[in-house]
């Protein structure tokens, strides 16, 4: 079990009226690194908990995020978290930015493909030094079309029950607005984001959300120092999440593939090898 990070909770409003919740870290130093965490993730998870330790020993304050509705209470809005959220990042960056100028992010799973987003969406204006992300479904289609595999049922079968309690909450709080009475027929992404991501968040339906939020068309675009870290048998990637052209053509982003990690697994003798490897790199991208 790791140890959990003696948290202080900040609780940020968004601009539409709504909230996110920080779960701070701090050593007392100028510098600070913002971790993001994936579907259904908190500020809890294990491999959350484990970066933020690693960091604080590392001499860095963390800044834990949990996106809308993750913290443990229902965000206030119809709107809810997803993998193109930029907007919501930018938020964060925005508050953060008050207190430090020596900001890094670190991003897992769809954190990461937000992450990366926001960075080629801003592209020379990010005022962040430098990022590194972890098990990216960088082609948002392709992962769903993989997660839908009988191999993968179980894991399917996880994310769908826990985002049941969150579907099943907005309907009592938007009467007429959703409807989550047949959730038991939906059996993957495609009918999810179809019936619920899509609609919730202002896009067309499921293909495009996929087409608007996939992270490899920003790729390009990004500035500074990046690092995407995904295992080459990582069960919820296909081959298209692996962007090997956009990291060979790009002075910014690069791409490791080790052999063995799984899905933000990367556990060497009980240790997570990737908090290392953040530790590694964001101090290599340090500016003198």
């Amino acid at each position: 079990m790791v140890s959990a990070p003696r948290y202080t909770r900040e609780r940020i409003d968004t601009p539409d009226g709504d909230f996110m919740d920080l779960d701070w870290s701090k050593t007392n130093s100028p510098r600070v690194a913002v971790i993001l965490h994936g579907l259904e993730g908190s500020s809890d998870r294990p491999y959350m908990r484990g970066i933020v330790n690693a960091l604080n020993a590392a001499n860095w304050d963390v800044a834990a995020v949990n996106f809308r509705g993750c913290s443990g209470e229902p965000n206030r809005k119809l709107l809810s978290y997803h993998s193109g959220a930029t907007y919501d990042l930018k938020t964060i960056l925005d508050h953060v930015f008050k207190s430090y100028d020596n900001v890094c992010i670190v991003g897992y799973s769809l954190g990461g493909n937000l992450m990366l987003k926001y960075l080629g969406e801003v592209g020379a204006e990010a005022r962040v030094r430098s990022a590194i992300a972890f098990s990216v479904p960088c082609n948002l289609k392709a992962s769903a079309t993989q997660l839908a595999e009988k191999r993968n049922r179980i894991y399917m079968w996880k994310f769908l029950n826990a985002l049941r309690a969150k579907v099943e909450a907005k309907a009592s709080m938007f009467p007429g607005v959703i409807d989550a009475s047949d959730y038991d027929d939906i059996k993957d992404f495609t009918t999810f984001d179809e019936r619920f991501t899509a609609p919730l968040n202002g896009f067309e339906n499921a293909e495009d959300y996929w087409k608007k939020c996939s992270c490899t068309q920003f790729l390009s675009s990004i500035r500074i120092p990046t690092l995407l870290v995904s295992a080459a048998d990582d069960p919820f990637l296909a081959d298209s999440c692996y962007p090997v052209k956009e990291a060979e053509s790009s002075e910014n982003f690069s791409l490791e593939i080790p052999r063995l990690g799984g899905h933000v697994g990367f556990h060497q003798r009980g240790r997570y090898w990737s908090e290392r490897r953040v530790v590694d790199f964001l101090e290599e991208n340090q500016v003198a």
